[in-house]
């Protein structure tokens, strides 16, 4: 969702509905990086306080550390590591919504977008691959004087996607245990008819392939003599020696 639809209020109401039903939930919350410092914040924890404190939840912010997508780049492999732990729940909670966000489809089971009532306004900073992603969409802060405005958001969201649109507040906890059923059934539809296998199958294609680019790329800049051939290479572009693509040959023949 975009900035300020309420992503961390929302994990920390629905995480603690489920936990306390007895669910083990781990959140994974990114946290964006510095393009200047390279540091973040990572202040996702402070902000779900009373989930973090219960003990059937764990929550680990982590940087995005330059990656794309909305994800850190190591989001799949702490997965893994929180399913054999026994969290049977994982919820991952992207850095906002953007045209590369959509890297967070091809680490879960549902993709859920948040929405903000008043969404004629909310959908102009959306991107239209995010809209086609999404399994589900939420419209949050459905509370108070916004209830009109969410009615008539998800009554204008129903319309222009044609899938699931719920609304709830994650401030007062309403309408959460709804979504959960919808959740239910939408990941029990998914097993009966395979989509959910496939969906998985896609992922692991995509999970080695970009593991692979990964470590092409680590591999390269890690070659001997490679940063001595880089910044050669970069004085001779610089001074108008030789071409981008020249500069580019080099390297890679090395």
């Amino acid at each position: 969702g975009v900035p300020g639809v309420g992503k961390s209020t929302f994990i920390e109401s629905f995480g603690w509905m489920l936990a306390e039903a007895g669910r083990k939930v781990a959140v994974l919350a990114v946290d964006p990086s510095s393009p200047v410092s390279g540091g973040s914040i990572l202040g996702d924890k402070t902000r779900m306080e009373k989930l973090s404190a219960h003990p059937n939840a764990f929550i680990r912010p982590s940087p995005t550390a330059g990656s794309l997508g909305g994800v850190s780049r190591k989001t799949r492999e702490a997965i893994m590591m929180c399913e054999a732990a026994g969290y049977d729940i994982i919820l991952i909670e992207t850095v906002g919504v953007g045209q590369s966000e959509f890297e967070v489809a091809s680490l879960s089971d549902l993709f859920v977008l948040l929405m903000l009532p008043g969404a004629g306004d909310s959908l102009q900073g959306i991107k239209r691959g995010i809209l086609e992603l999404a399994d589900l969409v939420v419209v949050n802060k459905s509370d108070g004087d916004n209830v009109t405005r969410a009615e008539a958001a998800q009554a204008e969201l129903q319309a222009v996607l044609g899938i699931a649109v719920m609304r709830c507040s994650a401030l007062e906890a309403e309408g959460l245990s709804e979504l959960w059923d919808i959740i239910s059934r939408q990941l029990t539809e998914a097993q009966a008819d395979g989509s959910l296998i496939e969906r998985r199958r896609s992922q692991t294609r995509t999970w080695l392939k970009r593991t692979i680019d990964d470590r092409i790329l680590q591999e390269f800049w890690s070659a001997p003599g490679m940063s001595d051939q880089f910044a050669s290479a970069l004085k001779a572009l610089e001074t108008g020696e030789i071409t981008p693509f020249e500069a580019i040959r080099r390297s890679l023949n090395r």
